[in-house]
């Protein structure tokens, strides 16, 4: 799965790009302590078969130090959105890297210290000086062994020495919002330290990196774009037959299936195992099946080794339609775009059918040995994200309790009259450590129920929430069936003392068709007449998704004005009476 094409390729490749017009753009800078040729050519194609326009900055080798230090340096000009700062083991440690006992044990550690120190400092100017996110490598642990086979005998030894660096650097970094450490250890370890260094082109020009393997790094680089710019996928649907488990449960029954701790059954165990984490960080599981539905459900809810179980799936389609129908049915359900979704399937037909009808569902090729599907998954970033939130992790459950309340309004003859059964609370909370995270995150994933589709990290929001001229919070819904977690947000600019400005407004789809929208709005609207404010301005930007939020502003009493839409704080505005209302 690790299959890369030759790094002459993408940097011909970068070279014949034609100035593209992407929705989506990055600016990326580079620093590092080597020569990183090709590294900005690979990334720049691999961000264009994504739909994304990026342009580069790379510093001059070995100048990390001045670029950063520098507030008027080549680096603070280019504005960049994202900062890869690559640091080697050698350029850090210097002659240590040879001779690192010819200094006591005291001395070593006081070495990781004063060099964590120094790297400190450098993020901290960057941070003063610059909106960017940092990513910075931590070290790669070479086989070089200066004591050899004693090296396991040796107290705090070179190797334990590049381990608490590496410790150290995650401890200081695990609270920054704007700065991330890339597991370059692990990048090793992947792919081989024989593979990725080669020692003939670091004598000849510092190049730490083996040619062959710059793409690999440009590619594990990629989901830090991806989730930057919002693109993380919210879906994985997946096959049943010979893609949860081996045979077809139609003709081999459930007895004859393969599923369980003997190969090749224990393939699919496996890659279950490996959907169920998926799941339980916030990735949606969805089923899309041509089968019989008994036979499928018998062995979902029934045989002893399956490892995902029925509550496991937040929508199941067991039929005998065409897959594209069924996408379509799962997406208007689950109420995300078509461009959420991974498509996991062993046939290549289904495949083929899906690429062409729905072109914007990522479906992955698989290989025939099953052993290899969760490989395939790994190899795929469509599922990153910055940071993991309790919304994330309960996403499973959210989406559970979903499906009871889409059963209860399809059993239900009149929508009002169901919404005031649900018993629906809006709690309004305000920033802080724990609904920031969340905050940014609705902001780079909502396009749906969104006014205006600003995107805002969360560094960005933090500094919202310092602003005194700057009204910004979320909103947690609950109702009868559960918690949805925090599933709104606003950002209001106090423009002056008469009008203030609707930044932001978003809901996620989840909690969509309930109108807690209103009670959000209303709970502004109160806020600013507290303040006496007279108006309230705001602005819809329309984009290929956010229809749904189009006729939001003048089904709510606001009028247009050239290109923003106003309401009136005299107008009376009436919250929906099923509402129950709530502020922090």
């Amino acid at each position: 799965m690790n299959s890369e094409q030759p790094l002459s390729k993408y940097i011909s490749d970068s070279e014949k790009l034609e100035i593209n017009n992407f929705h989506k753009k990055i600016k990326v800078a580079f620093l590092s302590s080597f020569t990183i040729n090709g590294l900005s050519e690979s990334l720049k194609v691999k961000c264009s078969k994504n739909q994304v326009t990026c342009s580069s900055y790379v510093a001059s080798y070995n100048q990390y130090n001045q670029e950063i230090l520098d507030k008027n340096s080549n680096l603070y000009s280019f504005l960049p959105d994202i900062t890869f700062l690559i640091l080697d083991t050698r350029s850090i440690f210097g002659d240590l890297f040879y001779f690192p006992y010819s200094i006591t044990k005291s001395q070593r550690k006081n070495f990781v210290d004063e060099k964590i120190n120094k790297i400190m400092k450098l993020i901290n100017k960057f941070n003063e000086t610059t909106n960017s996110k940092l990513i910075i490598t931590n070290l790669g642990l070479p086989h070089y062994s200066p004591h050899g086979i004693a090296e396991m005998k040796t107290s705090y030894s070179f190797h334990d020495t590049i381990m608490d660096f590496n410790k150290k650097l995650k401890e200081n970094l695990i609270d920054m919002t704007s700065v991330y450490v890339f597991d370059f250890f692990k990048f090793i370890i992947k792919h081989g330290e024989n593979n990725v260094f080669n020692f003939q082109n670091y004598l000849f020009g510092d190049i730490k990196i083996s040619l062959d393997y710059i793409p690999h790094l440009a590619n594990e680089l990629m989901p830090y774009i991806i989730s930057f710019l919002g693109l993380t996928k919210k879906c994985i649907v997946v096959d049943l037959d010979n893609t949860l488990w081996g045979g077809i449960v139609g003709e081999d029954g459930f007895d004859g299936i393969r599923l369980g701790p003997q190969p090749p059954g224990n393939a699919f165990v496996e890659f279950q195992k490996y959907l169920k984490a998926l799941s339980q960080r916030g990735i949606i599981l969805a089923i899309n099946s041509k089968n019989n539905f008994d036979d499928a459900i018998k062995v979902i809810r029934e045989h002893p080794f399956m490892v995902l179980k029925e509550n496991d799936f937040s929508c199941m389609k067991i039929n005998w339609n065409d897959k594209a129908s069924n996408m379509r049915e799962i997406s208007e359900e689950l109420k995300i775009g078509l461009d959420s979704f991974v498509f996991f399937d062993d046939d290549p037909v289904n495949r083929a059918l899906i690429r062409g009808i729905m072109p914007e569902i990522t479906t992955p090729d698989l290989p025939h040995d099953p052993s290899c599907y969760s490989e395939v998954i790994q190899s795929l970033h469509d599922f990153s994200t910055f940071q993991i939130t309790s919304e994330d992790s309960n996403r499973g459950q959210m989406y559970s309790e979903q499906k009871l309340r889409i059963e209860s309004q399809n059993s239900s003859s009149d929508i009002s009259e169901f919404l005031k059964t649900l018993n629906l609370e809006i709690d309004i909370k305000t920033t802080n450590s724990f609904t920031i995270p969340r905050i940014s995150q609705l902001t780079l994933k909502t396009n749906q129920f969104n006014l205006t589709t600003k995107r805002y990290q969360e560094d960005e929001i933090k500094k919202f929430s310092e602003n005194n001229n700057i009204l910004i919070g979320c909103a947690q819904i609950k109702d009868k069936f559960g918690d949805n977690g925090i599933t709104g947000v606003f950002i209001v600019e106090k423009t002056n003392s008469d009008e203030w400005f609707l930044d932001t407004f978003l809901l996620s789809c989840r909690v969509m068709g309930r109108e807690v929208e209103k009670g959000m709005l209303f709970f502004i609207i109160n806020q600013a007449k507290k303040n006496n404010v007279k108006r309230l301005k705001a602005k819809f930007i329309p984009t290929p998704k956010n229809k749904p939020i189009e006729n939001f502003l003048p089904n709510c009493q606001f009028h247009q004005e050239n290109d923003f839409w106003i309401y009136n704080l005299e107008t009376p505005f009436n919250m929906p009476d099923f509402l129950t209302l709530r502020e922090e």
